[in-house]
């Protein structure tokens, strides 16, 4: 018996010894994931400030967030888009709504821009379009110019979604990545426009900025030289934006006023990969739907700044998600769906119609002309596409 008692003694005192060890134990776990958290919480806190994520007087408030639409989906903007009556919606719009009017992007492994210019004997690809370069040496620039630039090229539906959504008086303005016009082509007004990257549409001299249209810039290209100013002789450049030199002012100027008021942004075929463009995604309000139409899903949040609550981008797939949509496809299928969706569909599908017939008769009678005036390039001209690269 006193064996036993003593046997059951030590038990209990083991049992005692193995308690204390787990609620040490559980203890040191507790501390630890304290400890944890509170370095995070610092780690988040400190990035923020320097960053500018939030105010000394904000910091210590929860962000809340508002349910703006009532599903996070295709039909929940729709519906927010009739009920809210929006006026101020933005567009963004990258190469993506332009490949089917045969305009190939700059990446795209075998019929992308760079994968083709190896006959040029560029130092790298890129160089057809860094400013340095070109001052040193524009022939090759203005070379893929002729051999691009004649032809004929129509918008897409894309481009007719976006003039509709002027045209019932939803749209505020348009933000492109593109150089290729097409807007312009498909009837947006100028003012309505702002190419971020810079447009054909006007050409200025390097070095007195004597401003030349284009139809005079085309003459020259076509005349086998590089263009120069009638003021002063200096270089004539094409008002897209080469490597090296900034943005235009007009954008900075219109991102200021326009996205404060933004009440739907829609994202087309764009990457969000290019900054500072990808980055508008984030000057709207908190309180802004933001639909994405693209082939793959872009401008998602870091996972590193979602676990620190910090930093930007689009939050598609988590639970928290209140106002971030991505329709995965092409994007003409996706405005097509938009406009039946809005009760817009004949109606894109009519102005499609009409406007590629009218542009195709243009071409004609301007390929005509081109014939009369230049018989020795006409042939490799209609196989040409108008600028059917140029777009970042």
């Amino acid at each position: 018996m006193a064996s036993s008692g003593s046997d059951e003694d030590k038990r209990q005192k083991g049992e005692s010894s193995d308690d204390k060890d787990n609620d040490t134990s559980s203890k040191a776990r507790r501390r630890r994931n304290s400890e944890d958290e509170g370095t995070v919480d610092m780690i988040r806190r400190y990035l923020a400030e320097k960053l500018g994520f939030f105010d000394d007087d904000k910091k210590e408030v929860p962000e809340e967030k508002t349910k703006v639409l009532t599903e996070a989906s295709v039909d929940g903007v729709i519906k927010y888009i009739e009920e809210h009556n929006c006026r101020n919606v933005i567009t963004m719009a990258g190469a993506g709504i332009s490949t089917s009017a045969g305009i190939p992007d700059f990446r795209s492994p075998g019929s992308g821009l760079y994968h083709n210019l190896e006959k040029y004997k560029l130092p790298d690809p890129q160089a057809i379009f860094e400013i340095g370069f070109f001052r040193h040496n524009p022939q090759p620039f203005f070379t893929l110019a002729k051999e691009l630039y004649p032809g004929s090229f129509k918008p897409t539906t894309c481009h007719y979604f976006i003039r509709l959504l002027n045209e019932k008086g939803l749209l505020r303005r348009h933000y492109s990545q593109n150089i290729d016009t097409l807007e312009r082509v498909a009837g947006l007004p100028a003012e309505k426009i702002v190419e971020a990257h810079g447009t054909f549409h006007t050409s200025h001299c390097l070095e007195c900025r004597q401003e030349y249209a284009l139809d005079w810039m085309k003459e020259r290209i076509f005349s086998d030289s590089v263009p120069s100013c009638e003021k002063c002789n200096g270089v004539v450049k094409p008002d897209i934006v080469f490597f090296g030199e900034n943005l235009p002012s007009r954008f900075f100027s219109c991102v200021e006023k326009d996205f404060p008021k933004c009440d739907l942004l829609i994202i087309l075929g764009s990457s969000l990969a290019v900054q500072p463009f990808a980055s508008l995604i984030d000057r709207v309000t908190k309180e802004c739907p933001r639909l994405l139409i693209n082939r793959e899903k872009a401008g998602q949040r870091d996972r590193l700044m979602t676990l620190l609550r910090i930093g930007s981008g689009m939050d598609f797939d988590s639970d928290n998600n209140f106002r971030d949509v991505a329709w995965l496809g092409d994007c003409d299928e996706g405005c097509q769906m938009l406009a039946d969706k809005l009760g817009w569909g004949d109606e894109l599908r009519k102005l499609v119609t009409e406007e590629h017939a009218r542009i195709s008769k243009e071409q004609k009678e301007e390929a005509s002309k081109r014939q009369a005036k230049h018989p020795s390039g006409q042939k490799k001209s209609e196989v040409s596409n108008p600028m059917k690269v140029l777009n970042m």
